[in-house]
């Protein structure tokens, strides 16, 4: 991945340099340039959202399920067969640990293609109501799912292939045509798709059209255009607002997958030392850059000093590495602009009287690349922002609790409900708090709910609607009832 290295857009099934030259991407770890991607410009994406709506309006790909399947499956065999390149590619452009893509930042997106092709081969595409006679007119009723259109997808840099492909393959098994706009820091990850797709599949010109820029305007661009159909949207919370404002002026559907601050409550029977090693572990992973990891840590008051210490020892032990490394958790962010405004909440987090059990600043002997160290700031309130407010880095908050309602009311006051985790001895106990935690996702005592059947999304200001299982394929599809007079 030499300096030299272009990606390119695909516009209508070509690959294509676009009108606006090309702007460079870079490895968080090293600051070195690794290439340059196409810079699209307005007229650019304007092409590619008529290629996209005359895809969806002039070819069979909305009505054939069976052709839709066999090119979904070759997509997922093709990432496949090119998992080395993207794994390298991903360390380099994301500064993703490389543990992780053997999980969600690739193989696991990679294989849920296949779960999306099955589910739209065995979808009951139509459903027959029965006979009635609604105001004395005898009636046979039908409902039928169909396509929503032309989704404009826009995606963020965090997880770029889970969030990319969660959004590309409902979208594409329901029928739907795609223009993909994947974040500035990113475009490698989303253009290299586009050259799969245009190589080694047989998904029509058109179909799925990938549109990088480092021109934030364009994600309004899309949101607004009438041509769209539906927008779905993965990022902050603030630009979730913008986008929906954007839709609102054509009416269009919106999902939005959007920020958090989620609670990982330890009750007074868990096994203090193995919840807060793994609430360390969970929160510093690919550095904190995750909207559903817990990193508000909910403790019992009595037990604080001590979670503090097993938390901040943990942190300390696991450190900041090279992402390329097999042991390494905690990795770079991923720019200078990011790094910054974590300093700033760190800046905030003093003013507000916290302090540092660990961290608190950028490691040593690191002169290149993106680095803070794991931190967990102690001695806030819930009401203080570093507490409330979204800060995406390696940064933990570690709250007293006085009990299970206390926990329950601190978890849920917050602006934000995406996750959550409980961990305690009576595991019937700890699922009761789960329950009654104002959020999309709740892990128990570890368990994971990441997976291709399981609808993801929030409460409040996490978003709007749900992404993955059926309820995030059904939020690609339109409903439509036909009746016949008998």
């Amino acid at each position: 991945m030499s300096r030299t290295t272009e990606r390119l857009l695909l516009l209508d099934g070509r690959q294509t340099p676009g009108e606006g030259g090309a702007f460079e991407t870079v490895d968080p770890a090293t600051e070195e340039v690794l290439g340059t991607a196409a810079d699209a410009t307005r007229g650019d994406m304007d092409r590619a959202i008529g290629a996209a709506r005359r895809a969806f309006d002039e070819t069979s790909w909305p009505v054939n399920v069976e052709f839709r399947v066999r090119c979904l499956r070759q997509l997922r065999e093709a990432m496949r067969r090119r998992a080395d390149e993207l794994r390298e590619l991903t360390i380099k452009e994301v500064g993703a640990p490389r543990f992780l893509t053997f999980g969600a930042q690739l193989d696991a997106p990679v294989d849920d293609l296949g779960w999306f092709a099955d589910l739209a081969g065995s979808y009951a595409w139509e459903r027959d109501l029965g006979r009635a006679e609604p105001m004395g007119m005898p009636s046979r009723r039908r409902l039928r799912r169909e396509a929503a259109g032309v989704v404009g997808a826009i995606t963020p840099w965090n997880f770029p292939h889970q969030i990319n492909l969660a959004k590309l393959g409902p979208a594409l098994a329901a029928g739907n045509t795609v223009v993909l706009k994947p974040a500035p820091d990113t475009p490698w990850c989303a253009a290299v798709l586009g050259e799969i797709i245009a190589a080694e599949t047989d998904i029509p010109p058109g179909v799925v059209n990938v549109i990088t820029s480092s021109d934030h305007g364009l994600g309004a661009q899309l949101a607004r255009d009438p041509r769209v159909d539906l927008v779905s949207f993965t990022g902050s919370t603030a630009t979730g607002r913008s986008v929906m404002a954007s839709a609102a002026a054509t009416v269009k559907k919106v999902f939005l997958e959007l920020g958090g601050k989620s609670a990982f409550v330890v009750l007074d029977d868990a096994d203090l030392r193995a919840a807060c090693s793994y609430a360390a572990f969970s929160g510093i992973a690919h550095a904190g850059q995750g909207c559903a990891i817990t990193t508000r840590i909910l403790v019992p008051r009595k037990k604080y000093e001590e979670a503090a210490e097993i938390t901040a020892g943990t942190l300390a032990k696991l450190g900041v590495g090279d992402p390329g490394d097999d042991r390494t958790v905690c990795g770079p962010v991923i720019s200078a602009r990011q790094r910054e405004r974590i300093e700033g909440y760190l800046e905030l987090a003093v003013e507000e009287g916290g302090s540092f059990a660990c961290g608190g600043g950028r490691p040593a002997g690191r002169e290149k690349g993106f680095w803070i160290e794991p931190t967990l700031v102690t001695g806030l309130a819930n009401e203080s922002r570093t507490a409330r407010e979204e800060i995406f880095g390696p940064v933990l908050v570690m709250l007293p609790h006085d009990g299970d309602d206390d926990a329950v009311r601190i978890a849920n006051d917050s602006p934000y409900g995406l996750s959550g985790a409980v961990h305690g001895g009576d595991v019937e106990r700890a699922r009761g708090v789960a329950r009654r935690l104002r959020a999309g996702t709740v892990s128990v005592n570890g368990g994971v709910w990441y997976g291709a059947d399981v609808p993801f999304g929030g409460y409040k200001q996490s978003g709007v609607g749900r992404e993955m299982g059926v309820a995030g394929f059904e939020e690609y599809l339109e409903t439509k009832a036909i009746a016949e007079g008998l």
